[in-house]
């Protein structure tokens, strides 16, 4: 039991530091023991994506207060308010809530001080002070959100209602943009042991294909060598999407310069056997797979008489690991060149819609350096 501000603020942030990593490597999605309505999901979900900004910073505040204390009373926001289980909710806010949202891309609004706003200038969520609220049905959600936590008085409903909360949050902040702070200027080698550490964490094969992109996209625009680069969803099949690889270099009447492959795993002979057949009905002679794990050891000597049998017959193929390819082109391109594919990737993250986890962390290795 927490019993000063102090104590109640670090338990506070040591609650949602926890449930926050959990709700994060869930990708927003975590499960409770407690089922709850949809009418009170749904009032979450309308709480955290308020109109009124200061709103949005309640449910976090009132129910991590009551989860770190549960002889709190959810309801209350001033000490001043008095009676059982009266607390300091602005200190909560501003020491726990506002600088998690600072952290987080301002997800909530980027309020300072949102306690000391006129909409929550009141003892306590209540509708006896409706009329004071611009938004009257904004206020209703809140009050009525508090109200069940205490009416039902059980700690696992009041986690059930944090970790919803947190969902929303999450929710709403892949759909804010995340800050990809470039430096001005930064070294061959510095840049491959960015793109080292950014890839070498497991992402399904975004990663390397985002990153391959985005490598792709500079080449093209710095050395006039392509004139577009199309890219389809890590998880779509080429013959959904129509393109014939994962990436289509093209000039400037639209014709495939180079198709390219990116694989995340070890490249087999089948799966370059397959491929063929797709590149050959688009008349691409060019073919590139960009296998960061290598060819399958023993498929080696059936894939270079493959190879050789293709070039007879007019198909180029070739096999790369991205990192081989990375340091000389990081040479070629030049601190502008580099600092352009470093915004690329950003665009590319974000364009199409990788993992929030992966567009946070690219943010993160930029800021580094």
């Amino acid at each position: 039991m927490v019993s000063s501000i102090s104590e109640l603020v670090e338990k506070c942030s040591s609650i949602l530091k926890g449930e926050w990593d959990k709700v994060f490597s869930s990708e927003g999605f975590l499960e409770t023991e407690y089922k709850l309505s949809k009418d009170i999901t749904d009032t979450i979900n309308r709480s955290i994506n308020s109109k009124t900004k200061s709103y949005r910073y309640v449910l976090p505040t009132q129910v991590v207060a009551k989860l770190a204390n549960p002889m709190l009373d959810a309801r209350c926001l001033q000490t001043g308010r008095g009676g059982v289980g009266a607390f300091d909710a602005r200190s909560v806010a501003h020491k726990v809530i506002v600088p998690f949202d600072k952290d987080n891309e301002n997800v909530l609004g980027g309020s300072p001080e949102p306690y000391v706003n006129n909409p929550l200038r009141c003892p306590e969520l209540s509708l006896k002070y409706r009329n004071q609220q611009k938004d009257k049905v904004g206020w209703d959600d809140l009050c009525l959100i508090v109200e069940t936590i205490e009416e039902e008085g059980n700690e696992k409903y009041t986690q059930a209602i944090f970790r919803q909360v947190l969902q929303e949050i999450y929710k709403r902040l892949i759909q804010t943009e995340v800050t990809y702070s470039v430096p001005k200027r930064i070294s061959a080698d510095q840049l491959l042991a960015m793109i080292d550490e950014f890839i070498k964490v497991g992402s399904g094969g975004d990663r390397v294909l985002s990153v391959s992109t985005a490598l792709l996209e500079t080449v093209g625009e710095v050395f006039n060598i392509f004139s577009k680069v199309r890219r389809f969803n890590i998880n779509a099949a080429d013959s959904t999407s129509g393109l014939v690889a994962d990436i289509e270099c093209c000039d400037s009447d639209g014709e495939i310069v180079i198709a390219v492959e990116v694989k995340d795993k070890q490249l087999s002979f089948t799966q370059i056997q397959d491929k063929l057949p797709m590149i050959r009905s688009r008349s691409v002679s060019e073919i590139l797979f960009l296998a960061q794990k290598g060819v399958v050891a023993e498929n080696g000597s059936k894939i270079e008489d493959l190879i050789k049998k293709e070039f007879a017959s007019g198909q180029n193929i070739y096999i790369l690991r991205l990192t081989e390819l990375l340091p000389t082109i990081f040479v070629f391109l030049g601190e502008v060149g580099r600092r352009k594919f470093m915004i690329n990737v950003g665009e590319v993250l974000d364009k199409y819609g990788s993992r929030l986890r992966d567009r946070r962390e690219w943010a993160d290795l930029l800021k580094s350096y």
